[in-house]
């Protein structure tokens, strides 16, 4: 049975059980900082768990999009070498919020894996294991499944402490947990390994298919347990062990969609055989690449787009190993929406861009081998001993992305090692610098336990009557605030607007009779509006009854920069083309920033031709029509969506100019486009590969903008005593006559330098037989005392040259070695010694080396370290 068609014959199952198929959510997790990306089912159903959201259907079915490749979930060392380890992988799952419960999550597992209609197991492969206090699942196992108790393993608590169990599930060190039940398929005695809970469990032979969680406990943080007033089920099932099941393998990468995608590596690169280690972990790595660039993550040194771009590089390192020359890995992106992309669409919506990504990032990491091999060669030159020192290896690794077995082969090559001790050190304290600054926590019991709902009123009102409902200092709920206390206020109705969307929170004063209270940002959290600031005046209590009343001047200019976002996106698309995305933004009352994927630079004329778009749109003084419709509908009306993002059976749509702006957006916004004024971009750059940004001003902000050029070029013409029409063409002159002038400059200081060269051939001081020309060449800038020093290199034929210059403050090194003595001297070594003697450094090859300080009176310290060194040579 085909991996695509378990996926197929699960979600139907399902489906015909009175579940509702929900689509695979994105990689990055919405609106949860605990995680750094999807890695179970359960995860976009969390809220629905916990009771915080209310969805349409109490049964649900989905094949989850997985990765784990860092934080906690962290498989990607393993990838490739082991039969099941993925940093991406699909899990098959079906849910019950507060629905059914262990009976109906049992049956409709076993009849699934053994009925004949679907997938037809032999029951007799099949053991199971139940929490060991769970009476109620081992009764049904036994006595309504009929599985003999040979083949039922009871899990206690085999990992330190109460409810710390193979079979214990729990969502975080707080909130909802329970007991699990796990299936396992016997592969048979030709396998090593033991069953379940036993000493050999490790072994390959009994493998996990199935695990349903019967979430029916909150944990308290005292450790208690109280039963929850809708227990659940949350259950998964990956789809490469299943199909390794039925496909009768005993490795996932044997499976029909791993060996596709095998031989198309491959193909690739002219691989013969194709049971190569290598192979495996790009065929894996391909999956997770291409699914986070299409959920919007880029390579990058922080963050997610840290884990994507060592992946990326793993892969390109293991094509290495089979032999490619040049960048392979973006062309598996087209075998990929081959093999998944009927059930992911967006492999093939957005493959170009995916290709795109990674080649960039192939080129990339292909500049980064050669300079960490020059790093490695610098290093290597001053190396005392036959070990290359830990630290080396790990900066060569950690800041230039370089491989520690490529460094080990090089090692091999000159008869070195590696302190591998050393970069272990190295890459623990790393480790611990990562988890101690991490964003990725879970902590489930910090969650405020606030009633009810904030209504907002916002839209069409800046200010309104409410009544306080909630105070909070330090993070946690009081009954009042004093004055001068910092902290937050909660309103049963409010016209502040909560960040969201890129647009920011709103700011102004919330007043009661006896209290003013400073709001300076706005928050949501859940249903709620969090007001943070700071209580001015008087007493705070819960219950009081209270005016909000939301800056005007700050959120009028904010809706100016939000309005002209949408404006800029469509026109954007317009310009450079539909893939054209956004991929984040910050809309504030100074200004707004967008930022979206592409591929080069924008050009001046196509920044021109965008900005006339948005200036022509905002011209036309046209409605901004809002309408609230269901998803579909939305959908129908070609309304743009951010993939991944989550979103409600009702939303809100935004329309700018008929149908040159239709995007989703819950923000505010202005009624009319010509309220914006005008708009003026002031940046535009590349932040990432693949991704731009630019940064832009509205109304009054770019008036001023064109108020300041207007002066600058007044007081330039000034300056240069011309007309502004003739402001150009004179500074064409003056830049040509400026190059005329450094060009003689440069003639003249080289004609010196050499005839002052020729007078310090007189200098030249002969060691054991080697000749050195230690001395100062002042006037001379560090190009020209380079090319003096080869110079006078080729002069002397055999010897060692060092020359000073002193410019102002600062001095100027250079450092030579001819050819026939680089055995016995190094420059590098040499330049390294003299800049540190005027206080400074340098570095650089055998042969020639540079460097400065900013100790001149150490000159002459320096030229006698020349002495020195070559007396002991």
């Amino acid at each position: 049975m085909k991996s695509a068609a378990i996926r197929d014959a699960f979600i139907r199952y399902f489906e015909s059980n009175g579940h509702t198929a929900v689509a695979s959510s994105s990689l990055v997790p919405g609106d949860d900082p605990t995680l750094l990306f999807t890695n179970a089912g359960m995860v976009q159903f969390k809220d629905a768990f916990l009771g915080r959201e209310q969805r349409p259907y109490v049964r649900a079915v989905s094949s989850q999009r997985c990765v784990r490749a860092g934080g906690k979930h962290n498989d990607l060392e393993n990838v490739g070498y082991t039969a099941r380890h993925h940093t991406f992988f699909e899990m098959l799952g079906n849910f019950s919020f507060g629905d059914y419960f262990k009976r109906d999550a049992i049956k409709f597992a076993w009849h699934f894996l053994t009925s004949p209609e679907w997938l037809g197991i032999d029951q007799d492969k099949l053991w199971v294991t139940v929490y060991a206090d769970d009476d109620e699942a081992y009764a049904i196992w036994t006595q309504e499944m009929g599985v003999p108790e040979a083949r039922m393993v009871r899990i206690g608590d085999n990992k330190g402490e109460k409810y710390a169990s193979d079979n214990f599930w729990s969502m975080g060190d707080t909130g909802p947990c329970g007991p699990c039940t796990e299936i396992f398929y016997d592969h048979g005695p030709d396998v090593a390994g033991g069953p379940p809970g036993s000493p050999e469990e490790d072994g390959d032979r009994y493998i996990e298919i199935w695990n349903n969680v019967f979430m029916q406990f909150n944990r308290g943080a005292d450790g208690s347990m109280t039963p929850l007033p809708a227990p659940s089920v949350d259950t998964g099932m990956g789809l490469e062990r299943i199909a390794a099941v039925l496909q009768g393998v005993h490795s996932n990468y044997e499976i029909d969609l791993f060996q596709n995608l095998i031989d198309a590596t491959a193909a690739v690169l002219k691989v013969e055989d194709k049971t190569h280690t290598s192979l495996r972990v790009i065929a894996d790595h391909i999956r997770s690449c291409a699914f986070l660039i299409a959920d919007g993550v880029m390579p990058s040194n922080e963050g997610r787009g840290y884990v994507l771009r060592r992946i990326i590089r793993r892969a390109a390192r293991h094509g290495n190993k089979l032999g490619a020359q040049q960048a392979f890995f973006h062309q598996l992106v087209a075998p990929l929406a081959t093999e998944m992309g009927d059930a992911y669409p967006e492999l093939h919506e957005r493959g170009e861009q995916i290709a795109k990504v990674l080649l960039l990032e192939e080129e990339q990491f292909a500049k980064t081998l050669d300079q960490g091999m020059k790093i490695l060669e610098q290093d290597l030159q001053s190396l005392n001993g036959k070990e290359i020192p830990g630290e080396t290896v790990f900066r060569l690794y950690d800041t230039y992305g370089f491989p520690v077995d490529l460094t080990a082969d090089i090692a091999r090559e000159q008869d070195l090692t590696l302190d591998m001790p050393g970069f272990e050190a190295a890459m623990e304290a790393q480790r611990q610098r990562a988890r101690s600054a991490s964003n990725f926590k879970m902590d489930m019991g910090a969650q405020l336990d606030l009633a009810g709902e904030t209504e907002f009123t916002g839209y069409h009102d800046l200010a309104g009557d409410a009544q306080l409902i909630a105070l909070i200092k330090d993070g946690q709920l009081v009954n009042a605030l004093g004055e001068g206390d910092e902290g937050a206020l909660v309103l049963d109705r409010t016209p502040f607007y909560a960040e969201s969307g890129g647009q920011v929170g709103d700011a102004g004063v919330i007043t009661g009779d006896d209290f003013r209270f400073e709001v300076r940002d706005t928050q949501k959290a859940g249903k709620h509006h969090i007001h943070y600031g700071v209580l001015s005046r008087g007493t705070a209590a819960k219950s009081a009854s209270v005016k909000a009343e939301v800056d005007n001047r700050i959120r009028g200019a904010t809706v100016l920069n939000h309005s002209a976002t949408h404006l800029l996106h469509a026109a954007l698309r317009q310009v450079l083309g539909e893939h054209v995305n956004q991929k984040g933004s910050l809309v504030d009352s100074q200004r707004l920033r967008f930022d979206f994927s592409h591929f080069e630079a924008i050009s001046k004329d196509q920044l021109a031709e965008i900005e006339g778009l948005v200036n022509t749109e905002i011209r036309r003084n046209t409605p901004v029509e809002v309408q609230e419709m269901d998803i579909d509908s939305a959908k129908e009306r070609g309304a743009m969506m951010l993939f991944g993002e989550k979103y409600g059976d009702e939303v809100r749509v935004l329309s700018m100019g008929g149908d040159f702006s239709v995007e989703l957006c819950g923000g505010t916004h202005v009624t009319r486009t010509g309220d914006i004024g005008m708009m003026r971009i002031v940046s535009e750059a590349g932040i990432a590969a693949g991704i731009r940004r630019i940064e832009a001003v509205t109304g009054g902000a770019a008036l001023e903008v064109f108020d300041r050029a207007d002066s600058d070029l007044v007081a330039l013409s000034g300056l240069l005593k011309t007309g502004r029409d003739k402001l150009v063409t004179k500074v064409e002159q003056l830049l040509a006559q400026q190059k005329q002038l450094e060009k003689e400059l440069t003639a003249a200081k080289s004609k010196l330098a050499s005839s002052a060269g020729d007078d310090l051939l007189s200098k030249v001081e002969e060691f054991a037989g080697v000749k050195l020309l230690a001395a100062q060449l002042d006037g001379a800038d560090a190009k020209t005392l380079r090319d003096t020093m080869d110079q006078l290199k080729n002069k002397l034929g055999s010897g060692v040259v060092l020359l000073a210059a002193a410019d102002g403050d600062k001095v100027a090194l250079a450092a030579g070695v001819t050819k026939d003595l680089t055995s016995r001297f190094k420059a590098g070594e040499l330049m390294k010694r003299a800049a540190e003697s005027v206080g400074g450094k340098g570095g650089g090859r055998p042969d020639m080396a540079q460097g400065g300080g900013s100790d001149v009176a150490a000159i002459p310290q320096a030229l006698q370290v020349a002495k020195d060194y070559v007396s002991a040579g």
